[in-house]
């Protein structure tokens, strides 16, 4: 019979707690409530804990658990005593509990807002970073049930723990007293909390990706008996790239006395391979998958690359397989890359890993690729092949990712890799779709910081194996707002090439301005134009004349490079007639000596029917035999022999000058650079998040709360809307209902003269045009013949919905809109009233938390903004006032996730000064988790 603490104890169980989290050595762990059903698992985890870690925890020798103790520490009533476990198939690892406690130290219950904290951590996994995860999850839980504050008591001798709790970078006090160490520390999140946070999520995301790419021995599981098929083929490419690892040959059907499969080690079950597995590659049909992952899950295998096909791309019933492998690969800890990939490469001379379909290895060099997508994978691969010969020379690829429907390991978590990667200097994606664009965003931020990002975003519909959170931004947003963070955005994957060569291979220009010459007057125009339409700076081209020699060539550009005036070279080149004309390699090599005298300004060529010269100009940058074998006719074409690709030309500071077959091409990429160079300058003072003294935040967040217990979602009144507002020191212009024309006389008389008279109703509300706004009426007089034009107009008050407002200073007319989208997060938005936003789609976007910087950017980033400045000799406005506005809109919105929508419009800028003439706030619940919460991977 069930005791009414019982029934208590059996409370909804918080389902949104479950989180897959990635530990500090790369493996993975879940995280989970314990529950009344937990007791078996919880003795026998206990009984695997040291007696050392059981003193540590309990402050004297506790051997064993007690029935009593089970059941305490597993019925939770999941708000005043919560227990939260680590699991790794299913079993625990480590386990955290909290009790609520009042002033007294005693078991309480709300409005305490305090708790005790507890850990216990089984040695086996002690160093894995699990504690520091466990922390960041119940401080979510208990933030969430309204608790505050943390303590802990302390064994002075237990360091471990200690340390986990200092490192957290909550703010905290220490006492000591009874031998025992006392910490308190509050759990609202802190600058450095969250960056300490951060930085164990880059490093165990990072590790996690590693141990995919650089795996000290992989087992290739589907290997067919006989020549040709998926995983023979996989297993021959990963032999031939050179591979120094141990690699094994796996498939059930394997007769029992085979010993080998194409010199490679044969079994018939990853279990019965000697040594330890680190990758497994799966090749088998999809219904053969579970068993075989089962397998790799027990041998201890790190990760997978599943390139079984038959899952979310196939409808609903693929879905469902592939969320079961999703659960069953991570109850194992391990990643999975797929299903339905490509595969991975790995350049390095450490490692020389090519599982994947590509049958060749590519060139070793400086960019990693990401492509969900096998077929783009291909072409990408398959394009810097074709060029490789002259535009990427040695700059050839580091890592290559194909991650299939990523239903595990997506281009965050490679983000997360290349980032303090030694071996990746530019990094590459195409990106169908992006399953958390805020965190890819902050990503984005971090990487493109330190090196290019250049990324091509699919517009079309999401793929069916991809799993995405809605998004309601329009595809042009959320493309503006990753170029707010950094990243280089193109539109085709020829671009994303063109760009990450020049980036790869030469430094960022310091500024827009370009100087052009060649041997061709009309290529030189046409470059000089495309300068031009990509808002480049270009000087007047230089033609050296078809009769121009090598040594033509290497002045001109010595010369251009010396001049100050100067931030970048495009060379253009024609093929030229004469026994004085230079040769390629000549050519190459006089441009090449010309650009390594001046190595801060990136130069680049444009060749028209030149086949030899861009791989000219690689080999003029390698070495001296090299060079020779070329200029005497080895390779050209469009499919040159393949090159050695050693990485000391790049490491000792040597140049390698791209080619373009196109003048829009090479200054499309140009531009790419010079728009990422300024931007990487601007990043290096991101400006602040000013603070306001007559902002009240307590108050607001009193008034929110108020508002909400009315319901789960609402668009609040006018006057709780100036009242919310006005909080943020965001004062509304006051508008008084019109329902008749005598009130609207009365509002009038209470407001003084002038005023304007305006119908509400949705269908004019700030639609000037139509006529349902009359302004600066100025007696009573005007304002009743307005009255009853407006009536005789539009119909009857009440469905026109009347206000008297006071007249603004006259100036120009702005909408600001803050949105917090459930995909991108928190975004602001400015632009001009009326057609110049609604036709022309002339706004500018921010993601929130906007810093002055950003702010002054926002409001001269729409193409209109002229209006704002004194554009053809009218009045300047107040500028500083309107950014001073959408700071204390960002601030609002930022600081109250709750405020879900904020509209202004119209504010009127005026010379001195900015008026807010309308406002609508909308409210809603705020989610239980957003990006400053704890670790996850995302739920599948």
């Amino acid at each position: 019979m069930q005791t009414p603490a019982d029934r208590q104890d059996r409370r909804e169980y918080p389902a949104h707690w479950e989180a897959d989290v990635v530990l500090r050595d790369g493996g993975t762990a879940r995280i989970r409530p314990i529950t009344v059903d937990d007791a078996d698992r919880l003795v026998s985890f206990y009984e695997q804990v040291s007696d050392e870690s059981k003193y540590y925890r309990f402050f004297a020798p506790y051997p064993r658990l007690s029935a009593k103790d089970v059941h305490r520490f597993t019925h939770h009533d999941f708000v005043d005593r919560v227990g939260l476990a680590a699991t790794i198939g299913g079993e625990f690892i480590a386990t955290v509990r909290y009790d609520r406690i009042g002033a007294d130290g005693l078991p309480a219950s709300a409005p305490a807002d305090e708790a005790e904290v507890a850990f216990l951590v089984q040695d086996a996994h002690q160093g894995r970073g699990v504690a520091s995860a466990l922390l960041e999850h119940i401080a979510a839980v208990a933030r969430e049930r309204g608790i505050r504050r943390f303590a802990a008591e302390v064994l002075p001798a237990n360091s471990k723990m200690i340390k986990v709790f200092t490192d957290a970078g909550y703010t905290q006090q220490r006492s000591f007293e009874d031998g025992v160490v006392r910490l308190e520390f509050d759990l609202e999140p802190t600058d450095r909390s969250l960056a300490v946070q951060r930085a164990r999520e880059q490093r165990a995301e990072a590790r996690s990706v590693r141990r995919l790419l650089a795996p000290g021995s992989v087992a290739v599981i589907g290997v067919g008996r006989a020549p040709g098929g998926v995983g023979r083929s996989v297993l021959g490419n990963i032999r031939d790239a050179g591979y120094g690892g141990r690699l094994h040959a796996v498939n059930k059907a394997f007769p029992g006395d085979l010993k080998e499969v194409d010199g490679v080690r044969a079994y018939r079950s990853v279990r019965d391979v000697e040594d330890p597995v680190d990758l497994a590659v799966v090749a088998v049909p999809a219904e053969y998958v579970p068993g075989a992952v089962a397998e790799c899950g027990e041998h201890g295998v790190q990760g997978l690359v599943v390139l079984s096909s038959g899952y979310a791309e196939s409808g609903p019933e693929g879905r469902e397989r592939q969320r079961a492998l999703v659960q069953q690969a991570r109850a194992y800890g391990m990643r999975i890359i797929g299903p339905n990939a490509f595969g991975v490469i790995n350049t390095s001379a450490d490692v020389r890993l090519n599982a994947s379909l590509a049958p060749e290895m590519p060139r070793p060099g400086r960019i990693g690729m990401f492509a969900q997508s096998g077929a783009i994978g291909i072409a990408l691969l398959s394009r810097l092949h074709r060029r490789g010969g002259g535009v990427t020379g040695v700059t050839g690829v580091s890592t290559f990712v194909s991650a299939g429907n990523r239903a595990d390991v997506s281009g965050n978590d490679v983000l997360q890799y290349w980032y303090d990667d030694p071996e990746t200097d530019v990094v590459l994606m195409y990106l169908e779709s992006i399953g958390n664009p805020r965190k890819f965003a902050r990503l984005a931020r971090r990487t493109a910081a330190a090196k290019p990002l250049v990324v091509v975003q699919g517009v079309g519909s999401v793929p069916q194996g991809h799993a995405v959170r809605a998004t309601r931004l329009p595809h042009a947003i959320v493309s503006a707002l990753l170029r707010q963070a950094g990243v280089i955005r193109v539109d085709t994957i020829t671009e994303l090439v063109d760009a990450g060569l020049l980036l790869a291979r030469q430094p960022l220009p310091a500024g827009p301005r370009v100087a052009i010459l060649g041997n061709s007057e009309s290529l030189g125009v046409l470059t000089y134009d495309r300068c031009l339409a990509e808002g480049l700076r270009p000087a007047r081209p230089l033609d050296l004349t078809t009769g121009a020699t090598a040594a033509d060539f290497h002045g001109a550009l010595a010369r251009a490079l010396a001049d100050d005036t100067c931030d970048s070279v495009v060379v253009t080149a024609i093929p030229a007639i004469g026994e004085a004309s230079p040769g390629d390699a000549e050519l190459a090599e006089a441009l090449r000596s010309a650009a390594a005298a001046v190595p801060g300004k990136p130069v680049l060529v444009v060749h028209v029917e030149l086949g030899g010269l861009a791989e000219a100009l690689s080999a003029a940058a390698s070495t001296a035999p090299q060079a020779a074998q070329r200029a005497s006719g080895t390779g050209g074409g469009d499919h040159p022999a393949p090159l050695p690709a050693p990485l000391e030309p790049l490491r000792d500071g040597t140049r390698l000058i791209p080619a373009y077959p196109a003048a829009e091409r090479a200054v499309r990429a140009l531009a790419e650079a010079v728009r990422y160079g300024q931007w990487r300058r601007e990043a290096m003072d991101p400006g602040k998040v000013p603070e306001y003294d007559d902002i009240d935040e307590k108050g607001a967040a009193r008034l929110i709360g108020e508002l909400l217990a009315r319901g789960e979602g609402l668009t609040i009144s006018d006057a709780e809307t100036c009242e919310l507002l006005g909080k943020y020191g965001i004062p509304v212009r006051r508008a008084l209902p019109a329902p008749t024309r005598d009130a609207a006389a009365e509002a009038a008389r209470t407001l003084g003269y002038p005023v304007a008279l305006k119908a509400t109703a949705p269908h004019l509300r700030h639609r000037a045009d139509l006529g349902g706004v009359r302004l600066d009426l100025a007696d009573e007089e005007q304002l009743r013949r307005a009255y009853a034009e407006l009536t005789e107009l539009f119909g009857p008050p009440e469905e026109l919905r009347p206000v008297v407002q006071g007249m603004a200073p006259r100036g120009v007319d702005t909408v600001v809109r803050a949105v917090i989208d459930p995909a991108a997060g928190a975004v602001l938005s400015f632009s001009l009233a009326g057609a110049a936003s609604q036709l022309l789609g002339d706004m500018a976007h921010r993601l929130i938390p906007v810093t002055d910087r950003e702010a002054t950017s926002l409001v001269r980033s729409i193409r209109t903004a002229p209006l704002l400045f004194g554009w053809r000799g009218s009045t300047p406005v107040d500028t500083p006032a309107l950014e001073e506005l959408l700071l204390r809109v960002s601030r609002l919105v930022d600081d109250h996730p709750e405020v879900v929508a904020v509209t202004l419009e119209p504010v009127v800028v005026a010379p001195h000064g900015v008026s807010v003439l309308g406002a609508t706030v909308r409210l809603a619940p705020p989610p239980a988790r957003d990006d400053l919460g704890p670790r996850t991977m995302p739920a599948y």
